[in-house]
């Protein structure tokens, strides 16, 4: 089994970083291709750019919890939550504690 992880294309997991703003100050985001690739899926569906997507999404977390302490994991976690609801899969232990934190 563990081939199926370690035969994947290394460009999945190869990092990369983009520019944007959130919230009106410009930043860089590092993340793993696989996980920008769910990014615009996830922007595409809500008709809407990447970086607007990921700057609605850190105003949201602001205005819900404050400021994240780690928001690329963040990003990646909510990455996790729209594979599984994409797949029909039961996300609610992926989902779990985001409701009481």
């Amino acid at each position: 089994m563990c081939q199926v992880f370690a035969g994947q294309d290394p460009a999945r997991y190869a990092s990369r970083t983009r520019r944007l703003r959130l919230n009106g100050q410009s930043t860089s985001i590092r993340l793993e291709n696989a996980f920008w690739d769910i990014l615009d899926q996830i922007a595409e569906a809500d008709n809407v750019s990447t970086p607007a997507f990921i700057s609605k999404l850190h105003s949201e977390v602001l205005e819900t919890r404050g400021e994240p302490v780690n928001f690329t994991s963040l990003l990646r976690t909510a990455c996790l939550i729209f594979v599984a609801q994409s797949e029909g899969a039961d996300h609610r232990d992926l989902s779990v504690g985001l409701a009481a934190e």
